[in-house]
């Protein structure tokens, strides 16, 4: 699908609605309170087995490379706002990461507003983080509010003493305050992705917790000791704007950061079906076989 298609499809779906209007998002909370959506797993994964345990509430699947061969580990977060479920396009990255890394991967259904909070979900991530580590190097990844929860939880394994080999970042949510004023530039241009409903949600997700706490927004977190980070960014995406600021504030703080930003493009563009989109899951994938190789080399 071309780059321009995606855009359009967004526009004409109002996709961004619910997040353009405060009114629409409290209503969809209500909604997707009183009438979940499924969260299984498409039938057919290819390269995978799939398992799932319940932990203290939570679903949590694992995605095991078919031929039994595994190199370490990764834990996703999937996107959605923090109120929408997993969904195909998270699975089948997932999927794809486990079988062409050889990396047993963990998806946690972790709860949603409102029942679900950044101070109950963080903790319990990076729990599943440290789990994961008896398969060998163990990765974050999240996409979006997952991407917001990958860093989050990097940023507390950090200060706990747990160093995450690397953190992959796909159009992360890094200041839920959204007050960074270059966002009214991309407002328009985002077909994806509003201001009014992103602070509704953004507020249910923060609970108890001040907005500006680096486990609710990681970007006013102290990015000093956190192991390697790779973020992917389109400039039509209101998102943008913070990870422009969290790439400098990152390479000031010596972290090592591959940082990606292509212009023109939307929202979580690696999870679209565009050109664009399969380069940066190949480079996914390549990015992790080589911090595979690497460790393993040491070790």
């Amino acid at each position: 699908m071309s780059r321009f298609v995606i855009p359009g499809f967004l526009r004409a779906t109002r996709r961004n609605r619910t997040y353009r209007d405060a009114e629409r998002a409290t209503a969809h909370v209500r909604e997707r309170a009183l009438r979940p959506v499924a969260y299984g797993p498409p039938r057919k994964l290819r390269g995978v087995e799939v398992s799932v345990l319940h932990d203290r509430g939570w679903p949590v699947y694992t995605l095991t490379p078919s031929d039994g061969i595994s190199r370490g580990a990764l834990v996703y977060a999937h996107g959605g706002g923090w109120v929408g479920e997993i969904a195909s396009q998270h699975w089948q990255l997932a999927a794809r990461i486990a079988a062409q890394t050889h990396l047993v991967v963990t998806v946690p259904i972790y709860p949603l507003i409102p029942f679900g909070t950044a101070a109950q979900v963080i903790p319990r991530i990076a729990e599943l983080v440290q789990a994961a580590e008896r398969h060998g190097p163990t990765f974050l990844a999240g996409d979006s509010a997952g991407g917001q929860i990958a860093l989050s939880t990097a940023l507390y394994l950090r200060d706990a003493g747990h160093i995450v080999p690397r953190t992959i970042l796909i159009s992360p949510a890094l200041d839920l305050t959204l007050e960074n004023p270059e966002i009214d530039a991309v407002l328009e241009r985002d077909p994806w992705l509003g201001r009014d409903g992103g602070l509704v949600f953004g507020r249910l997700w923060s609970g108890e917790l001040s907005m500006k706490d680096p486990l609710v927004s990681p970007l006013f977190g102290g990015l000093e000791g956190l192991g390697p980070i790779t973020l992917f960014t389109g400039t039509d995406d209101i998102l943008n704007p913070d990870a422009r600021l969290f790439e400098a504030k990152a390479r000031k703080a010596g972290v090592d950061l591959e940082y990606y930003e292509e212009p023109g493009l939307v929202h979580v563009y690696p999870l679209t079906p565009s050109a664009e989109g399969a380069a940066a899951r190949r480079r996914i994938i390549t990015t992790l076989r080589a911090e595979l190789d690497a460790a393993h080399s040491i070790s």
